[in-house]
């Protein structure tokens, strides 16, 4: 399978039964952040182009907190005011310790670039619904509950057919010149061109549910992020806007497997008793969603793009969700996505240059969110956390990750650079406390034998 040189690329044989293909000039392959924002923008240039989700919004999904980062490009597809009008606002985020007595809160008004001190936290079902509307309002043909199962690539470069299911079982086909595959973890070219890499730096698992009568800070800081570490991992804390309170615990592959025969809600409850403050604002709670576990697992595929097809978000790459990065990098990458594939489709001769920019990056971002990822629970890092400190800016420079400013022309590259050098000193001076947490972690990475996390 050669998809890189034009050649057929079918998994399968296409469907004998489809009814006469429809024509597109782009093609969509899921609902979420990343397509609905490349399906909107690409139609707002004037493509014709289809959008196949294969579930019906709203739909439930986790990852409510948004980045600053976001509002921009919220702004540019026009649904700022609606976001706003079902956000909780974030203006920071706060870090609780067991090793620590006191709880560090950041603010993202306090990074290098100061034009970017805030953002929401969402319930995904309605967000999600408010960014696939906006691309049918925008002339995007968008369709539900259809589920993409072929996408062969013609000669010649001519682009590619795609079949898609219906609920109802009838099958479509369509002729499209690009495709692009925003089909989140469902990574389906991935899978069909068997590209797709588990990464072995890091594993991890979630299991969550929403609370209402949590508590909740005071004042400004109502809405903000709360991170608490605990033995097996950590936990986030997302205040909703109507009150509910979305909770979850982020371990490594080995802890799940202990669940034993409890049921997943006493498994989640035991795991919140072991984090006594995170108990305390729970202490008046009340479960409100049944308990959901899902594995982590970060990979990346070995390519993005390939003749008339780009993937983007987690169709290309996951990461852990620690530093709420998933929703930004998605929309950030169909921006980037958008530039691509319009130079692709006006200007053939400039695709490969096109293709370049778009893959340099759409690897930038997980590339930077990662080296703080892999070192989150080792203690040098938490030190870190729990103590900023500004020197050379290090400080500003970090809340300008935390805040996505990944993208921009913000000079944080040699603050940057000074704070892993102030985090390898720290290690050093700490050299046995920090070859205990290398060699923990090496072992906790580690997936069980029987590849089963959800079965003692």
């Amino acid at each position: 399978m050669n998809s890189n040189a034009g050649t057929s690329s079918a998994t399968n044989p296409m469907r004998e039964d489809a009814v006469k293909p429809m024509e597109c000039d782009v093609l969509v392959i899921g609902g979420g952040p990343a397509g609905s924002t490349s399906a909107t923008l690409l139609a707002e240039r004037g493509y014709k182009v289809t959008l196949l989700e294969k579930a019906h919004h709203p739909r439930f999904h986790i990852g409510e907190s948004l980045l600053p980062a976001n509002l921009p490009l919220l702004e540019k597809l026009g649904v700022a005011d609606k976001i706003k009008a079902i956000g909780m606002e974030k203006w920071g985020a706060q870090f609780v310790s067991p090793v620590h007595e006191h709880e560090q809160s950041i603010e993202f008004a306090d990074a290098w670039d100061k034009t970017m001190p805030m953002s929401y936290q969402v319930k995904r079902a309605e967000f999600d619904e408010i960014l696939i509307r906006n691309a049918a309002t925008k002339n995007a043909n968008v369709v539900e509950g259809c589920q993409v199962i072929e996408v062969v690539f013609l000669q010649d470069g001519r682009g590619a057919r795609v079949q898609a299911k219906h609920e109802n079982g009838q099958i479509d086909t369509w002729n499209t010149r690009f495709v692009i595959d925003a089909s989140g973890r469902d990574t389906f070219l991935g899978n069909r061109f068997k590209i797709k890499e588990s990464n072995k730096k890091h594993n991890s698992t979630a299991v969550y549910a929403h609370f209402s009568g949590a508590a909740r800070l005071e004042g400004k800081q109502a809405g903000d992020i709360s991170i608490f570490w605990f033995d097996h991992g950590w936990f986030w804390y997302i205040p909703l806007s109507d009150g509910l309170t979305s909770i979850g615990a982020v371990t490594w592959p080995y802890y799940l497997k202990t669940r034993g025969q409890r049921s997943l809600e006493g498994f989640f409850k035991d795991t919140i008793a072991m984090c006594p403050r995170l108990a305390k604002r729970l202490e008046n709670a009340k479960m409100e969603t049944k308990v959901e576990a899902t594995g982590n697992f970060s990979y990346l595929c070995e390519r993005n793009h390939g003749e008339n097809y780009l993937m983007l978000g987690d169709a290309f790459a996951f990461i852990d969700p620690v530093f709420s990065s998933g929703v930004m990098l998605a929309m950030q990458n169909a921006f980037d996505a958008a530039d691509a594939v319009d130079t692709c489709l006006r200007q053939p001769e400039q695709s490969a240059a096109a293709l370049k920019k778009y893959d340099e990056r759409a690897r930038l971002g997980p590339k930077v969110f990662s080296w703080f990822i892999y070192r989150v629970t080792n203690p040098t890092m938490r030190d870190l956390f729990m103590n900023p400190a500004n020197p050379f800016r290090v400080k500003e420079a970090l809340l300008s990750v935390l805040a996505g400013d990944v993208y921009g022309k913000t000079p944080t590259g040699p603050s940057i650079f000074m704070l892993k050098v102030i985090y390898y000193t720290g290690s050093f001076l700490n050299m046995k406390r920090t070859f205990q947490a290398w060699r923990m972690r090496k072992k906790n990475i580690q997936l069980p034998k029987d590849g089963n996390l959800f079965t003692a």
